[in-house]
């Protein structure tokens, strides 16, 4: 190359044609100004130090390009036109590119599923049972929670309701065997059995010139158990008092004696009982009454009123041959 031409920049020689690459199974290039398979050598010439190999196999001094800022621009001056840099170079390069990106996408996209994966097999094995376990299962299993928590419930209810009853039960029959108990002992007292004790009056009965006789005490009897007597005994001047029950009996002894219940008692007499003292003073006071009887045959009744009345004497229970409770 002379001087002239590379100060001119004539003297270059003509880009040579893309080589195109022939179809997968070595078949020729359909294009229509494809260049002959023949004309093109496979081997390209080696390029000596400084040099560089030009499109059509021939070597160019490195020295003769031009200017980087020309190459840059992708273009080459040739006989005073401008011709674009050959299409099959940015061809070749821009797949090569893309790939190497899809890469690294797959790359991302398999190392996410894979993180993917662990996360769901330590969820899995933290609980394996519930986690393999079929949706119908955990329906059914549902469903037989609630029924044993509605059974449990039911169950609670019923020992509650049987506790309450249980409790009433017992304050029922503590009730019911205080009232016995309170009933008893006022059968107790009337029957004579029990000793007793309250307010109520002292008669005193001192004969005159005919003795007390028996009518006259049943009648003073008679007056105090219609005034509300609920406990009496008599006394004679000596022995042993004698417990009046509703079955007791009075009858006239020898010598002015008196028999009470088959025991001989003698006067004075002296009759205690329990009950209201003004209903029962009352009683006595009644005109024509049994203090009225007694003074009329001459002798004296006097009535007192102790802060306590105190029944002690007991008579034997009662042994009942014909009478039953009524069921």
């Amino acid at each position: 190359m002379s001087d002239e031409q590379r100060d001119t920049g004539t003297g270059w020689p003509e880009q040579a044609e893309p080589v195109r690459p022939s179809g997968p199974a070595g078949e020729p290039d359909p294009r229509p100004d494809a260049p002959d398979p023949d004309e093109l050598s496979p081997l390209a010439p080696v390029a000596e130090p400084g040099e560089s190999p030009d499109d059509d196999g021939e070597t160019v001094n490195l020295a003769d390009l031009p200017p980087a800022a020309d190459r840059s621009a992708g273009s080459v001056e040739s006989a005073g036109s401008v011709e674009s840099e050959p299409v099959g170079v940015a061809a070749v390069a821009a797949p090569g590119r893309r790939v190497s990106s899809a890469g690294v996408m797959i790359g991302v996209l398999l190392a996410l599923l894979g993180f993917t994966l662990v996360v769901q097999l330590k969820t899995t094995s933290t609980d394996p049972t519930l986690a393999a376990t079929r949706q119908e299962d955990l329906v059914r299993i549902f469903s037989d929670l609630e029924s044993r928590q509605k059974r449990l419930q039911q169950d609670i209810a019923g020992l509650e309701e049987s506790q309450r009853q249980l409790r009433s039960g017992e304050q029922g029959r503590q009730a019911a065997l205080q009232e016995a108990t309170r009933r008893a002992d006022e059968l107790g007292i009337l029957a004579g059995t029990l000793p007793a004790r309250g307010p109520g009056l002292s008669v005193r009965f001192d004969a005159g010139g005919k003795p007390v006789g028996a009518d006259q005490i049943l009648d003073a009897v008679q007056e105090l158990r219609g005034a509300g007597a609920e406990a009496m005994q008599i006394s004679g001047g000596e022995g042993s008092p004698v417990r009046i029950i509703a079955s007791t009996f009075f009858l006239d002894g020898p010598d002015g004696a008196l028999v009470v219940d088959g025991r001989t008692i003698r006067g004075p007499y002296s009759i205690t009982v329990i009950g209201d003292p003004t209903t029962m003073r009352t009683a006595l006071n009644i005109p024509g009454g049994v203090i009225a009887s007694v003074k009329g045959d001459g002798g004296t009744v006097s009535v007192d009123e102790p802060k306590v009345a105190e029944v002690s004497a007991l008579h034997a229970p009662l042994k009942l041959e014909h009478a039953r409770p009524v069921s």
